[in-house]
């Protein structure tokens, strides 16, 4: 399609392909019949329901970017980011299990997995199987590649024996595949981080104490530790020594994926409270007819949508194999922002009911504290924007 003066139209970053749209209304409708009847207990409980994990791959929507021969929906990054969302309107926490195992370990064996074990367990990680990206120790944070974890080849046996502890890893408890970063030789620092593939069942594998926490609250999040844990020398990743790298980079368009949840629970708070401000009437005039407050809503709507464009910006450059850096860090922190903003004050408009479990506006702003902390805290994504500024203009 092209304009008056012949030039070619591009599309809005919010436009999206008819197969996009239709993902999108299918995981809506999903998200709505399928998961939210079971948010409120799954956040009681603190425990993702077995049924929901199994829809979810029913749905497809864990392996939308794998290709169809291992099981795989065959679409996009932006696709992803769409479900995602999608998703984290009715429940963050079902969102961010389904963004960490398509945007980084779907994506970690699609792109660095030998053929071999590209069959072996894209197969299993479309059709059954939750997996976990296990990176952070309790001695390495945001300074992630401080990591001990410490792995060693027993050239007799033609295994690795790996041994340490990871802390606040996601999915830890549903997964059943385990990617594990750890140190194969320290004289080379970072450069010795290797990527390593684990099974649930490895003896030398254990699940330690599930965190209690905050928000998010059916997402586990557990302690790890390896003590003697055998693989086989091929359960290696990419190469040896390149974990780092690899890590990197799938961070890096993984804080996409987050940004797009986070405009999700903006989202779902808005659209879950605003219905409320037209039907609560205080001094004879619905809460939304005050002008104070629609100043506030009207900046809310914006701001949400502000974070939508960051988000699918960065995530079509990403697709189109085009620099995405600084927009990605962008997105992840203006996106994180807006969430914790917005459903603050849909809690504030809902009054002393919206302090109550009897809204969703509580659960949303709960959720929504990890959004500036996990994938690259604020201030990480402050400091990647501003070494990309200092190179631009020094």
């Amino acid at each position: 399609m092209c304009s008056d003066s012949g030039e070619e139209l591009r599309p809005a970053v919010t436009m999206f392909s008819e197969s996009e749209e239709a993902l999108r209304e299918s995981v809506e409708t999903f998200a709505r019949e399928i998961v939210a009847p079971k948010v409120a207990e799954m956040d009681r409980e603190g425990v993702m329901d077995k049924d929901v994990i199994d829809a979810c791959f029913a749905q497809g929507v864990m392996g939308i970017e794998a290709p169809e021969e291992y099981g795989g929906v065959g679409m996009g990054f932006t696709a992803a980011c769409l479900a995602v969302e999608e998703l984290a309107k009715v429940d963050p926490a079902v969102a961010v299990m389904v963004d960490i195992h398509n945007t980084l370990l779907i994506t970690a064996f699609m792109r660095y997995g030998t053929p071999a074990q590209k069959t072996q367990y894209l197969t299993r990680l479309c059709t059954d199987t939750v997996s976990s990206f296990c990176l952070s120790e309790p001695g390495s944070g945001s300074d992630a590649f401080a990591l001990k974890t410490k792995a060693e080849l027993d050239e007799a046996k033609g295994e690795w024996v790996l041994n340490g502890g990871k802390c606040w890893i996601s999915n830890a408890m549903e997964a059943g595949l385990f990617l594990v970063f750890a140190n194969a030789d320290f004289s080379k620092k970072h450069r010795g981080i290797t990527a390593f593939i684990v099974e649930r069942d490895n003896p030398g594998l254990h699940i330690g104490k599930k965190e209690d926490k905050l928000g998010i609250r059916a997402s586990s999040t557990c302690e790890i530790s390896f003590e003697d844990l055998r693989i086989p020398r091929d359960a290696v990743l990419g190469e040896v020594g390149g974990g780092y790298k690899l890590a990197i980079s799938l961070l890096n368009e993984g804080r996409i994926g987050i940004g797009a949840q986070m405009v999700g629970l903006a989202q779902g708070a808005f659209d879950t409270t605003m219905p409320y401000l037209h039907q609560r009437k205080q001094f004879g005039t619905a809460i939304a007819d005050f002008q104070g407050v629609q100043f506030q809503y009207a900046r809310a709507r914006m701001e949400i949508e502000a974070a939508r464009v960051l988000v699918y910006n960065a995530a079509r450059l990403k697709e189109n194999n085009q620099p995405f850096l600084q927009e990605a860090a962008m997105a992840k922190l203006y996106a994180s922002e807006t969430a914790g903003h917005v459903a603050s004050l849909c809690i504030d408009w809902l009054g002393g009911v919206g302090f109550t479990k009897a809204m969703p506006a509580e659960k949303f702003y709960r959720d929504s504290k990890i959004g500036t902390i996990y994938e690259g805290t604020s201030n990480i994504q402050l400091a990647t924007i501003a070494k990309a500024l200092q190179q631009h203009y020094k």
